[in-house]
């Protein structure tokens, strides 16, 4: 296979375009505690969801695959995502984000219930550096770094210019994949914080890296990150990225 649109065939794991990626991703077993976890939760079920059918399987990143921002987050919440098969969708962490989104012009309404409810996003995507729901949204190094594959498919797949990192766990699985990617990361590593912002120059081009606390209940309960905090942060990721709020945008 020769040169794929996001980077070389070694890079994107062979994968030709996200929807493949994806694809085979839906089906990975490669971490033996995060698969009896996440289909242990999806067969015992929580009490106000015991009528629905779980997901039980990694999730795939959400999003248009041209999107010039890109949202990394931690992993799926265990009646959250793991639940409903959508990043974000189904869980208190996911009523925060998406309002967010959509009050910036991000996305096309400020709910995410279910897969089939109609959202879009507009010009952004969503994804994780681990795709299962792990144990007290604990997942090991071992995990992450096994998992992480994924996420340099990925990102050698995608051609963002702006992305919004929710936490410092993502923080720290995606400084490495971005310099496996092209982008030069400085040394030592910039360290997270909410509201930082870095340039990373690099041979696929400018790539604008924004930290944010995750929208977990603890920080947003707590009012450690508030809506017009997270709004601030995507405000400023979309602006640098060149993004057209409420339409969306096919990178040239």
């Amino acid at each position: 296979m020769g040169t794929s649109a996001g980077g070389t065939s070694a890079a994107t794991g062979g994968f030709r375009s996200v929807a493949e990626m994806d694809a085979a991703l839906v089906d990975c077993r490669a971490c033996p505690r995060l698969v009896a976890w996440r289909e242990r939760v999806a067969a015992e079920k929580r009490a106000a969801f015991r009528d629905q059918e779980y997901w039980g399987r990694p999730v795939p990143g959400f999003g248009p695959t041209d999107a010039r921002l890109l949202i990394v987050g931690l992993a799926p919440a265990a009646h959250g995502a793991n639940r409903t098969g959508r990043m974000f969708t189904g869980d208190r962490s996911g009523d925060v984000l998406y309002a967010a989104l959509h009050a910036v012009g991000l996305a096309n309404q400020p709910t995410a219930v279910h897969s089939g409810d109609g959202l879009e996003l507009f010009d952004t995507r969503i994804t994780a550096p681990v795709h299962c729901a792990p144990p007290d949204n604990k997942p090991t190094p071992e995990e992450r770094d096994r998992c992480g594959t994924w996420l340099r498919a990925e990102l050698a797949l995608l051609r963002p210019r702006a992305v919004v990192v929710l936490g410092a766990f993502g923080w720290q699985a995606l400084l490495p994949v971005l310099a496996e990617a092209g982008w030069v990361v400085p040394r030592p590593r910039p360290r997270f914080a909410h509201g930082a912002h870095v340039d990373l120059a690099g041979e696929r081009g400018p790539l604008h890296l924004f930290g944010c606390y995750h929208v977990s209940q603890q920080n947003t309960f707590t009012g450690r990150l508030t809506p017009a905090m997270l709004e601030d942060v995507l405000k400023r990721a979309a602006g640098v990225a060149r993004l057209t709020p409420g339409r969306e945008v096919s990178a040239p």
